[in-house]
């Protein structure tokens, strides 16, 4: 391995890194992360921090889950790789589909199609959707519905139902027949709504006319996620996503549950569906799957869906649609190693704990501290501030405060994610008590610092 003199100098000089200004990443070189155990990751100079950000939401079970690191080794020396296109298959995949089968039964799904990760199963949702109205004889039901601030990966299909400027703006246009209805995000939406549940309401309101003005025989699918991530962590109130349920139910528009992120505990409950009281038509799911150790992803297909898809004659039902690391052997088997471990270890339990303390202590950090404008969180381990310039008018703060509170947060102890005027908090579902106050106080210290 090149030394550490080698890897600083040359840090983003021939990488382009995703989600980022190259520019910039030449200007602020990365944090070289070198090595990580349990949920602590240590940079090329041996700092080491607790790492709030959690991989990228998809190490739940931490950095040093043996069990699935000896399943991907075991894996690799019996069947490294085989294609599962028509004609062939593994043994880990079938095990696999079939521990899917019952994990997500009380959500109501039953198939498995398994991608590469989360855009992947967002991507093939989106497909399946339209396939699937088409072999009714409903071919005009082509358009898709979302939620602003809403995220669902970087595919063109992605892109286009994504709800923020920011993954669209620069790679417009994008695929037509997408339209976006209002979060129910309290701290700043259209209606000037503070009450979630008035709000929820006014969002599904705005759903029913959206519906109404584009004509429900028109619309494929209405794509969300349960709790929103990358958005900035917005929770919404618990009438909302059954509120969807309904109206989808009513128009025949399929319900997509893009649960990349939600799925596998990270909510406190088995799935965010689930956490809503809500079966959807499908569900996305990839990073916690395989705990971020292999890409891997899947998506669930309710039973409805599988009898038009299985019992068609006329031939519409092949799907013309898949990767070449579909169902990969070393996927399977990590997948299998992390559904027993994070069952084994009833995963939500902990997940709701000490996403309850650090949403306490977000929301003690706001009293003290006038930059933090809102808190959220409350439902698992997903939580968010954003912050202020001024609270009265809501201005968001500026790169460079939010910037310097990150860098003093880290030598603080602790990594945690800037996006915007957020800094989103999505640790490992392993966190101890003792982790989650480390950071508090790195945080505590962050804005002491830009105070």
């Amino acid at each position: 391995m090149k030394d550490s003199n080698f890897l600083k100098e040359h840090n983003a000089k021939s990488l382009w890194h995703p989600m980022a200004h190259p520019g910039d990443s030449l200007a602020n070189p990365p944090a070289i992360i070198t090595s990580a155990q349990g949920v602590k990751i240590t940079d090329i100079d041996g700092h080491e921090v607790v790492d709030a950000v959690g991989g990228l939401w998809n190490v739940n079970l931490g950095f040093s889950c043996q069990v699935v690191k000896d399943a991907i080794a075991t894996q690799l020396d019996v069947l490294p790789y085989y294609s599962t296109f028509r004609g062939t298959t593994n043994d880990k995949v079938i095990q696999l589909a079939e521990e899917l089968r019952t994990f997500f039964a009380p959500d109501g799904l039953t198939r498995a199609f398994f991608t590469s990760g989360g855009s992947d199963s967002v991507e093939t949702a989106l497909r399946l959707a339209r396939q699937y109205h088409k072999i009714r004889g409903e071919e005009g039901r082509t358009k898709f519905l979302s939620l602003k601030k809403g995220y669902h990966g970087t595919h063109m299909g992605g892109a286009s139902v994504n709800g923020n400027a920011n993954f669209r703006t620069q790679y417009e246009p994008l695929l037509p027949g997408c339209h976006h209805i209002p979060a129910p995000y309290t701290y700043r939406n259209p209606f000037n709504e503070t009450d979630p549940e008035r709000l929820a309401q006014l969002c599904l309101q705005a759903l029913e006319d959206e519906i109404a003005f584009q004509g429900a025989g028109t619309i494929a699918a209405f794509i969300m996620e349960p709790v929103l991530g990358a958005g900035g962590v917005i929770p919404p109130h618990k009438s909302f996503m059954p509120g969807v349920r309904d109206i989808c139910t009513k128009h025949g528009i399929l319900l997509i549950a893009d649960e990349v992120i939600t799925a596998f505990g990270r909510t406190g409950s088995w799935s965010g569906s689930r956490h809503w009281g809500v079966q959807p038509d499908m569900m996305a799911t990839a990073k916690a799957i395989t705990n971020g150790y292999f890409p891997f992803g899947a998506v669930m297909i309710a039973d409805h869906m599988t009898e038009t898809f299985e019992k068609d004659t006329t031939g519409k039902a092949a799907i013309g649609h898949g990767y070449t690391y579909s169902g990969h052997p070393v996927g399977a088997a990590a997948a299998l190693a992390c559904l027993a471990e994070t069952q084994r270890l009833n995963i939500p339990e902990n997940a709701a704990a000490r996403g309850s303390q650090i949403h306490h202590g977000l929301l003690a950090l706001q009293h003290k501290y006038e930059l933090i404008g809102d808190v959220r969180g409350g439902h698992g381990l997903m939580c968010a501030l954003e912050l202020v310039s001024d609270r009265a008018t809501k201005a968001a703060v500026d790169k460079k405060t939010i910037g310097k509170l990150q860098e003093v947060a880290y030598e603080a102890g602790a990594m945690v994610r800037v996006s915007g005027p957020n800094i989103i908090l999505s640790p490992p579902l392993v966190l101890s008590a003792a982790e989650a106050d480390t950071i508090l106080s790195a945080l505590d210290t962050g804005f002491a610092a830009v105070s």
